[in-house]
């Protein structure tokens, strides 16, 4: 195909994969399907079972991202994306179609843990990766959209998902949304494209790579992992995606604890952080292209440090001062997520970004599994989540140690 075509047709993969980021982002409408489902098992088992007790499905579905993006990245690098999509969507709507005839909890971690979980990284790992690089001349943008749209799944597939489950029933609800995702995505991912390597859209020269490091030649995962650099990213992913998730896991309940609001405020709350999410992505990826990626990581590292404090001096009552808190997490946590994608292929190369995204993508799995979990020890322990905040302080603190060597490091390569 001409170039001159492919740089129209660079449009049509973006919405493409951004329908299809839709569709896999609600994987993060679990707080939706829990207290059904839990009303579901405890009547077919003769037990009492919670939301709570189903938070193992939850946490499996966010761990195996990873392995997925690694593996399907290597196919999209080698082979192109379309049918990656396709196999993730098919996965995904499965499992999701799946669950509605699961009867237990270790069924649940089969279909929608790991069906979804899985599902949702081969797809997710290609739209994003793919999209990038058609538009190298706009990465941190494209990178910001694309993720924007899965992290908006959370506010939109929520009230369809209430719908069909006052109307239907849980199983019912989860059928109709497996059937319609595997249809969605089956559909957009035959509009998907591979980009040719070294694509270069008209009028556009490839210059040094942001945050003042230089274009390395593309790098293979084990060129990656043999480089100081992937490290200090890595780590900084890994500590800013800890505060993020922490805060976004318990959102309701950090509402209603913290100022007594009801759960329906709560819950506002949690569109709330999802919507500004969403446009952190797209306004700081966009933002990186300008002033650069680690400026702007800067910049929302810094930011993140005042919304935290923000949430730690709020009291009983202080509801505007909350939202204003979370408010700016839910900017900060989205800036990280659009910038990384176009950070990872500045750094690395785009030729192999697929995988190597995959594997900078632990650091937010291991976050993701870490950040919950310790929020809820802190609560349990202290009765406050005060303690959480500070434990977040710190980390965004090291994010910024980390950032500043990573300039300091990627300068001395330039001389």
């Amino acid at each position: 195909m001409k170039e001159k075509n492919l740089d129209s047709r660079r449009w049509l993969v973006l919405i493409a994969s951004c329908l299809i980021n839709l569709c896999i982002g609600s994987i993060y409408a679990w707080s939706v399907f829990a207290s059904p489902l839990a009303e579901k098992l405890s009547a077919l088992s003769g037990g009492e079972l919670t939301s709570a007790s189903l938070s193992i499905v939850y946490t499996v579905a966010n761990s195996v991202g990873p392995v997925t993006m690694i593996s399907g990245g290597y196919i999209n690098d080698k082979l192109g994306p379309r049918w990656v999509v396709f196999a993730g969507g098919l996965l995904f709507g499965g499992g999701m179609l799946a669950s509605g005839f699961a009867t237990s909890i270790p069924m649940l971690v089969v279909t929608y843990g790991l069906g979804c979980g899985l599902g949702m990284g081969l797809a997710y790992g290609c739209t994003i990766n793919n999209s990038v690089k058609f538009f190298p001349d706009k990465r941190g943008l494209i990178g910001g959209i694309a993720t924007a749209t899965y992290g908006l799944s959370s506010v939109l597939v929520p009230p369809v998902a209430n719908l069909l489950i006052s109307g239907s029933g849980i199983s019912q609800a989860f059928i109709v949304l497996g059937v319609a995702f595997v249809l969605i995505v089956g559909v957009f991912s035959q509009f998907i494209l591979k980009c040719p390597e070294n694509y270069c859209p008209a009028g556009y020269q490839p210059k040094a790579a942001q945050g003042g490091a230089v274009l390395s030649n593309d790098k293979n995962w084990r060129e990656m992992l043999a480089d100081p650099t992937f490290y200090m990213m890595i780590f900084m992913l890994m500590c800013w995606a800890f505060s993020g998730l922490m805060i976004t896991s318990q959102a309701s309940p950090m509402a209603q604890s913290i100022t007594g609001m009801g759960a329906g405020l709560a819950a506002m709350v949690v569109s709330v952080l999802a919507l500004f999410n969403a446009a952190g992505r797209v306004v700081a990826g966009s933002l990186s292209d300008r002033f650069g990626r680690v400026t702007v990581l800067l910049a929302a590292f810094l930011l993140e440090i005042v919304g935290l404090v923000i949430l730690l001096t709020t009291g009983a009552g202080g509801v505007a001062q909350f939202i204003a808190g979370v408010s700016i997490m839910g900017i900060c946590f989205g800036a990280l997520m659009g910038v990384y994608p176009g950070f990872t292929a500045d750094q690395f190369g785009a030729k192999n970004n697929s995988v190597n995204y995959g594997i900078m993508f632990i650091g937010f799995a291991l976050a993701g599994c870490l950040g919950p979990s310790v929020v809820g020890r802190v609560l349990t322990s202290t009765g406050s989540y005060s303690g959480a905040f500070l434990i977040a302080g710190g980390l965004a603190v090291l994010s910024i140690v980390l950032a500043l060597l990573y300039q300091k490091t990627t300068k001395k390569k330039t001389i």
